[in-house]
């Protein structure tokens, strides 16, 4: 798992994009019309929410980069360094605050102005103070040109940095350039270095991720390191000086035992002296490489002697050859087994350990006798190991079947059902019926509940339940069903007689239809029924209530004109005219109108938001001559 993802910092825009972006928002997002009937305190709160607006967009973009961008105190001392060493930390820590200062600076212009503003006491007064509150902004944002640009800059280069866990199981090369670092970083690892017969072909870190006991393990390639004072290296062998530094990690130094890097041993074992202070408190490991040009056993007495010599002081030495992969197992397996150690070890050393074993014991049971007690094994499963000794028929399998058969086997899995009626096993059981499932509505007991309803069925007709008791109906119920007889058949006739009637003529609804009280009572009493003394029947009550208390009164007949100006068309006088004396009142009113009306123009006039399109006919697309081609961009 990453420490640090420096590739979620989001993209730091330039000046110009900054603006272009904040303002065409605060386009975008805020009311753009103001009306003519729009009062002061409205177009003021009209302007301040644009102010607003662009003063939070600009408020929250800063923050977010302020925020994003790794602060130098915080991070591991690794990063802090070779942040340090790649961007130089004041120009950064500058940078930063520049922008900090801005965002502080553009909260105050905003707030100044808003507090103008809600002193404008026209539009035009309002419009300028929002103007120059968002001018002012762009100003500051144009200001800070240089500290958004190098602030790009850094977050592309961090984010190509390699993911550098500094806390887990880490191997680190090191030594002269050209000595065969990338080489071997490639063979022990999915990593992919350039490796060129040049000097410096690694430039930055490169990271390759191996796995060795189950654990997952990183190696870092460093670039080249020269033997010179530290004040006189440049950045890229600063970047290798940083991760010894800061890195626990079991060190590599790989020597070019062939000499085919440009530097002799000599040179090579005084580089290792002057960076030997880096190596404190981590294990070492010095691989000879190239062992496939020049062995150690084929150099001089002197330069063996070096190699003994080193052996001496507790650094072990390992021939290795990346081209023939000769020993470079055996140096990753001897430097990861080095390294877990020494971190064992220095977990003793702390502090934790000594609460962790406090709270431990490890009991061990002593004897309390000498009888023997051997162990128990049960009867059966004595027998289950008698019978897999001898040699006893065993049950077929279904594997041992497919075996005989052949082509000709069937997987039969009904067999080994478990019914309580075996003949019932290759029975066929729809799954679904109707979109049901049948097994959710089997009942086990469902025979045994037949044959009790059917039981009491048979009790319930032998004590003559659903005998019928028709001759028990009295005369009154015989002739209540007379009459409804009766009054069905008159139905009937009615519908046949309403069928007969002409259809094609207008229908009227039925709300429209209306029975006569007398009609309606004769026909009941034909039909048998009492109908006198009917006056608070509810058929009554209804016809009363449904009719209409204020009934339209027809329309009087105009009485005859009395004098001849009165039988003239008496029209209505226009609006403009009506109370007016004479001519002359017309005419100054009407001009008392206008000079009223010059506020409401004024105030009317063309605003920002107002759509315009100032050249329809823009000249460089309808002048000149057409040339062949299409004519699409017209």
């Amino acid at each position: 798992m990453a420490l640090y993802n420096f590739k979620k910092i989001m993209v730091v825009p330039s000046a110009k994009d900054f603006i272009d972006l904040t303002l065409s928002k605060t386009q975008r997002k805020t009311p753009t019309v103001i009306h003519k009937h729009y009062q002061i305190h409205r177009i003021r709160q009209f302007y301040m929410r644009k102010v607003k607006y662009t003063q939070q967009n600009y408020h929250d973009r800063l923050t977010q980069i302020i925020t994003d961008f790794p602060k130098l105190d915080d991070i591991h001392p690794f990063y802090a360094d070779l942040m340090n060493v790649l961007y130089d930390k004041d120009h950064y820590k500058l940078a930063l605050g520049q922008i900090n200062i801005a965002k502080n600076l553009i909260d105050n212009v905003a707030k100044d102005y808003v507090r103008l503003m809600k002193y404008g006491d026209s539009l035009y007064r309002c419009k300028q103070l929002k103007r120059a509150a968002l001018g002012r902004m762009c100003t500051i944002i144009k200001r800070q040109k240089q500290s958004l640009e190098y602030l790009e800059q850094v977050r592309q280069h961090l984010s190509r940095l390699p993911t550098i866990d500094p806390n887990t199981r880490t191997l680190l090369l090191c030594g002269y350039p050209n000595v065969g670092k990338s080489s071997f970083i490639n063979k022990v690892t999915r990593a992919d270095v350039e490796v060129q017969p040049y000097a410096f072909t690694t430039k930055s870190l490169f990271v390759g991720h191996m796995d060795y006991k189950y654990l997952r393990w990183q190696v870092v390639d460093t670039p080249g390191i020269l033997d010179h004072p530290l004040e006189e290296r440049n950045t890229i062998e600063m970047q290798a000086i940083t991760a010894l530094a800061h890195l626990r990690a079991a060190v590599l130094y790989v020597m070019d035992i062939s000499e085919q890097c440009g530097h002799c041993l000599e040179e090579q074992l005084e580089l290792f002296q002057n960076i030997k202070p880096l190596f404190a408190n981590k294990p070492l490991l010095i691989v000879a490489n190239k062992c496939d040009v020049k062995r150690i056993s084929e150099l001089s007495e002197e330069n063996q002697k070096m190699f003994v010599d080193l052996e001496a002081d507790g650094f072990p030495v390992i021939e290795t050859s990346t081209l023939t992969e000769e020993g470079v197992i055996q140096v990753k397996t001897e430097a990861c087994d080095r390294l877990l150690a020494h971190r064992v070890e220095t977990k003793m050393k702390g502090n934790k350990v000594n609460d962790i074993l406090n709270r431990l014991h490890l009991a061990l049971p002593a004897k309390r006798d000498s009888k023997e007690r051997p162990p128990f094994i049960p009867e059966g499963a004595l027998q289950r190991k008698n019978r897999m000794e001898v040699d006893v028929p065993k049950r077929k399998l279904e594997k041992d079947l497919e075996m005989e058969l052949g082509d000709d086997y069937v997987l039969d899995l009904q067999k080994y059902w478990d019914l309580m009626n075996p003949s019932e096993k290759y029975d066929k059981i729809p799954e679904l019926w109707e979109g049901h499932n049948i097994a959710d509505y089997i009942d086990p007991d469902i025979m045994k509940k037949l044959q009790q309803l059917e039981e009491e069925e048979e009790l319930r007709q032998a004590a003559g339940e659903y005998d019928s008791d028709s001759e028990s109906e009295d005369e009154e119920m015989a002739g209540i069903r007379q009459l409804a007889q009766q009054i069905r058949e008159k139905k009937k006739l009615k519908m046949l007689e309403s069928k007969e009637k002409d259809t094609q003529g207008p229908r009227m609804p039925r709300t429209a239809k209306k029975v006569q009280r007398k009609k309606l009572e004769k026909e009941m009493s034909d039909l048998g029924l009492d109908m006198t003394d009917k006056n608070e029947a509810h058929y009554v009550t209804q016809a009363r209530r449904s009719r209409s208390v204020t009934r339209k009164r027809k329309r009087e007949e105009s009485e005859p004109p009395t004098s001849a100006a009165r039988s003239r068309s008496s029209s209505r006088t226009p609006r403009d005219v009506s109370g007016l004396r004479d001519a002359k009142m017309v005419k100054k009113t009407k001009t008392m109108m206008k000079k009223a009306q010059r506020k409401m123009n004024r105030l009317g006039r063309k605003g920002e938001g107002d759509r315009h399109v100032f050249d329809l006919k823009p000249k460089h697309l309808f002048s000149g001559k057409r040339k062949s081609g299409t004519t699409q961009r017209r």
